[in-house]
């Protein structure tokens, strides 16, 4: 019994630690069919990594960012990193960069230009 209260002191301690919700994080790991059970520490450790690549992002997105004059980070900037880095470009399908409905709809217009 007396191992159980370390281990609820050792979780709320490390918890302390990092700023995401920890549930949320483990219902999204446990959304992948392949698994089936979660240790705390991994759970912890993905949960860290999570923070820390975020903080990464927006990070190099408010250094690389136009808004850095108003001393704001906003989605255009973290769209241009997606778009920009090597390193985030994966995200560049999560992070599209955002158009005007008009340009769209011209870019459209052009385009069955094209195929005529």
């Amino acid at each position: 019994m007396a191992g159980n209260n370390v281990d609820e002191k050792q979780n709320h301690t490390s918890n302390k630690h990092i700023s995401l919700p920890i549930s949320r994080v483990k219902l999204i790991m446990k959304s992948s069919p392949d698994v089936s059970s979660i240790n705390q520490d991994a759970l912890f450790l993905t949960a860290k990594a999570t923070e820390l690549f975020v903080q990464h992002l927006a990070t190099y997105a408010f250094k690389k960012g136009k808004g850095k004059e108003k001393n704001s980070l906003t989605y255009s900037d973290l769209a241009n990193a997606a778009e920009e880095s090597e390193t985030f470009q994966f995200l560049a399908d999560i992070l599209p960069r955002k158009i005007l409905a008009r340009d769209y709809l011209k870019s459209l217009e052009e385009k069955g230009e094209d195929s005529e």
